[in-house]
């Protein structure tokens, strides 16, 4: 089968290896119908995520067919269409049973798919613990309504979860890209009183301010201003740090409210300056890490009723043999690119 595979920094190749095999009773083989580019595969490839395994298939966005399960495999079965939990979680652990999945003990706990054990950039993909990894997509959800559930948005809906936000609050996010758009999607879901999204790219403000216009978009020059002038005790009650640019932490702590809640989504390549002192007496809470990806069929059940929608994030769409390409415009950012997909099914080859 054909499978994106890490050689070593800086350097993805497309490879022919063999298709993958049950390894345990609770394992699934799904046979990958689309999958898709995140920024974590670029941190892969550029050397930054060092627990990444050489020789690994990348790719951790992606929905498909269950091909085959083991024995102890009891929540879905052949011909499922599914989609894919970025995390391995056992669900019996420590962490597991308080819905910290992230932080499962299982050797392969975590974001292990496409990172420490080979991923979904494939024709097809072994997913350890699938009564866990695999949710059922309903009848009436597509692939490509589908394609994000496992990462990007069950980040989104998480980070909005956490942050508990409230119908009075001002909320702000910081980043309008693929993550930033799907924590929006989620935050409204809470009806808050007022969304700011803070973006650099004028191309992303755009595609907010089209699709979302009643949330206000601004840069970043501008937006300690925005929050401000929409906020009632000088500053932001939420704020959701998407982006992890050199100064975007930085701008959450400022644009907050004194006592508000700061959600830090981003991965950084950097170590972040936490300034104790200029922020004395702010009394913010933090939250930070990554996400525990565990109600995705929660996140399914809204893309049923239609109040999710993440298939306008999808601007390019490739088949696998291409998907050198498809990283080259990604990274680039070009064309407009927000997200790519990657057609691994019959346009596979």
């Amino acid at each position: 089968m054909l499978a994106y595979t890490y050689i070593e920094q800086g350097k993805f190749e497309l490879r022919e290896k063999p298709k993958p095999v049950l390894q345990n009773d609770t394992d699934a083989i799904v046979r990958v119908t689309l999958a898709s580019i995140c920024t974590s595969d670029l941190h892969i490839k550029h050397g930054s995520v060092p627990r990444a395994v050489p020789g690994v298939t990348v790719g951790h966005e992606m929905v498909g067919v269950v091909e085959e399960v083991g024995g102890a495999v009891a929540a879905v079965r052949p011909g499922d269409r599914v989609t894919v939990n970025v995390e391995t979680f056992c669900g019996d652990c420590f962490f597991c049973q308080n819905g910290w999945v992230n932080n499962c003990t299982d050797p392969n706990g975590g974001w292990a798919l496409g990172c420490r054990i080979d991923g979904g950039q494939a024709e097809y993909v072994r997913v350890p613990y699938a009564d866990q990894g695999l949710n059922r997509i309903p009848d009436t959800v597509t692939d490509r309504q589908a394609l994000f559930v496992g990462d990007i948005l069950a980040t989104g809906y998480w980070a909005a979860d956490i942050s508990a936000v409230k119908p009075e609050d001002t909320v702000l996010i910081l980043g309008a890209g693929p993550t930033g758009i799907c924590t929006l999607q989620c935050v409204l879901l809470k009806q808050p009183k007022r969304v700011i999204v803070c973006e650099q790219d004028l191309r992303r403000r755009a595609f907010v301010q089209e699709h979302y216009p009643h949330v206000l978009a601004v840069g970043p020059e501008h937006v300690m201003d925005a929050v401000l002038a929409h906020s009632a005790h000088g500053g932001a009650d939420v704020v959701l740090e998407v982006a992890g640019g050199p100064d975007t932490f930085r701008l959450a702590w400022q644009c907050a409210r004194p006592n508000a809640v700061v959600t830090v989504v981003a991965l950084y390549d950097e170590p972040q300056l936490l300034p104790l002192p200029d922020m004395y007496g702010k009394n913010l809470t933090f939250q930070t890490g990554g996400v525990d990806g565990c109600k995705c069929g929660e996140i399914l059940s809204l893309i049923e009723q239609g109040k999710l929608d993440t298939t306008p994030l999808i601007t390019h769409t490739f088949p696998l043999r291409e998907i050198e390409s498809a990283y080259a415009l990604f990274e680039g950012r070009r064309d407009g690119v927000i997200k790519a997909a990657v057609d691994c099914g019959a346009g596979a080859r």
